[in-house]
């Protein structure tokens, strides 16, 4: 009698054990990129525990994923790297029986040339990639890359830019007049010279800044859209700034991975972030729109007008959507940021 309570209790220990390590779900993510209530929504509604993991830049995700033994479900690139990633095979497509609602994704992003037909990924967030400029300190005119490539005396020495070779080497093209994936030498030439003689001018090359610009550690930089407004609303002083030679329009997607150790759950979870009232949660913590149909009535009000995610009608044509450029500039690409870095 014993020995069969003994093995009941064990075997109910086991299932117990097992159903709590499936109820699991470990996410790869952008740093200070996710809202604590929506996963607190989402363990709440599945009983899914969430686990956050963050990255830096694209490149520091794809060379963490390639590795393998990484124990992720979900990974959150960006658009210009979202082909890579497929032609990999990192990617397991969406099942269809889970990840029923693809239908509120908004119909300009529900059919992209990175994810025809949004065979494996949906919107986290989509914003751009600007400069942020501390007002009192600068009173210039901040819609230029200018007040970073070949900055003023009063900003030199307290510069910060986002460690993310794409946003910068786009920036730093269009200054110069090129298109992001320009083969043309003699321009790539100017493109890394005028880095290399920027960079003396920066105090640090780093993500996540929100705290350390609204201390005033930072009076200038490289920045995010919706990172520039959680600076602003601790720190009125500081402004974003759309280069008038252009600037990039990205775009972060929730992709499932082909190894995740929890496909169902993390299925399930892609399915959650779609809904209108999860990613508004998405876009009242990072501050960038999500595009996702009817996510604007849960939205916090102040980001209805917000600058940073408004865009100056006199500067909307400036801004250019990340595409995937051929590998030969890649390459390019990548030996200036190597380069800078060093």
């Amino acid at each position: 009698m014993k020995r069969t309570i003994a093995l009941g209790a064990a075997a109910l220990l086991a299932s117990t054990s097992l159903a709590s390590a499936q109820e699991v779900l470990n996410l790869y993510n952008w740093g200070n990129y996710t809202s604590p209530e929506l996963l607190e929504r989402f363990t709440e509604e599945t009983g899914i525990e969430v686990t956050v993991t963050d990255f830096d830049s694209n490149d520091t995700a794809l060379a963490r994923i390639r590795q393998g033994g990484h124990g992720f479900d979900i990974v959150v690139p960006s658009d210009s790297y979202i082909q890579t990633w497929i032609e990999e095979e990192l990617f397991q497509p969406l099942d269809p029986e889970i990840v029923t609602d693809r239908d509120n994704i908004a119909p300009q992003w529900r059919d992209v040339d990175f994810d025809p037909g949004r065979e494996y990924t949906v919107p986290w967030a989509w914003g751009t990639t600007g400069v942020i400029v501390d007002t009192s300190v600068y009173s210039g005119d901040i819609n230029t890359a200018e007040v970073i490539l070949d900055p003023p005396s009063e900003l030199a020495g307290r510069i910060n830019v986002i460690p993310e070779m794409s946003d910068v080497m786009a920036l730093a093209i269009y200054y110069h007049g090129g298109e992001r994936c320009t083969d043309d030498m003699d321009l790539l030439r100017q493109v890394r010279d005028t880095l290399m003689e920027a960079k003396p001018d920066w105090l640090a090359l780093d993500y996540g800044a929100v705290d350390s610009y609204a201390a005033g550690d930072f009076a200038a930089g490289i920045y995010w859209n919706g990172a520039s407004m959680r600076v602003r609303l601790q720190n009125d002083d500081f402004a974003y700034g759309y280069p008038q030679t252009g600037y990039p329009i990205w775009m972060d997607n929730a992709a499932v991975l082909a190894d995740a150790e929890n496909p169902e759950n993390a299925m399930r979870f892609i399915n959650f972030i779609i809904q209108p009232e999860n990613a508004a949660l998405i876009s009242n913590f990072a501050r960038y729109a999500n595009g996702i149909s009817g996510s604007e009535e849960f939205m916090d009000e102040e980001m209805r007008d917000a600058p940073e995610i408004v865009v100056p009608d006199e500067l909307v044509e400036a801004g250019r959507f990340g595409q995937a450029c051929p590998q030969e500039v890649n390459d390019i690409h990548t030996q200036i940021w190597t380069e800078l870095l060093q």
